[in-house]
């Protein structure tokens, strides 16, 4: 989750615990939101593994293995034949800074990468699977007003929420999906997926 209990009431100005159990699955769905309209993860808490094709996932010198989701913080590497990588002997892309979408092998190494019997999920990279390990404090903000937002909408009357409000002329006017300052917000996090 990208904010805490006590952030969320601090924001809505709530001193009682009558509705903790209602703010925590909020902030779990606003942290869902987030992920899935950035196509990101922000946190990590702990390490996990994922495997990779020894050759779909490798560019043509045999150098440079891509990975399919954002790694903040690497911990492991175990090349498709079974031999451990060391990471002294691996650069991340982009290499001063994360979230890195690629581990190439230094041409000092006489490793490439390689596989036994097939390449399919041959090679093993276990770290923290993520934008960054905790979330940068913008996205902890989307999280929470996004969180009070959908608290404010359980006391509307209607299903259009508590944005929408009546023009001069009559005309019903409809809040976006999702509140604006939070879509600018995530606007500079979306991930680009090919």
């Amino acid at each position: 989750m990208y904010t805490t209990l006590d952030d969320l009431k601090i924001y809505l100005n709530i001193a009682t615990s009558d509705d903790d159990a209602l703010l925590t699955a909020l902030i779990e769905r606003a942290t869902q939101i987030i992920d899935t309209a950035t196509a990101r993860t922000f946190a990590a808490e702990a390490d996990s593994a994922r495997t990779f094709d020894a050759v779909r996932d490798v560019s043509g010198d045999g150098r440079l293995l891509f990975l399919d989701e954002d790694l903040c913080q690497l911990t492991a590497v175990v090349n498709g034949d079974g031999a451990s990588v060391s990471l002294a002997a691996l650069v991340t892309e982009p290499r001063s800074h994360a979230p890195y979408y690629a581990l190439r092998l230094k041409y000092t190494s006489d490793t490439t990468w390689t596989y036994t019997d097939d390449p399919h999920n041959a090679i093993q990279v276990t770290g923290r699977w993520a934008y960054c390990v905790t979330p940068p404090a913008d996205i902890a903000h989307a999280c929470v007003r996004l969180a009070a937002y959908l608290y404010r909408q359980k006391d509307t009357q209607t299903e259009i929420g508590d944005l929408a409000r009546a023009t001069l002329d009559g005309v019903l006017m409809l809040p976006p999906r999702l509140p604006r300052d939070v879509l600018d917000l995530l606007a500079p996090y979306k991930r680009v997926v090919p």
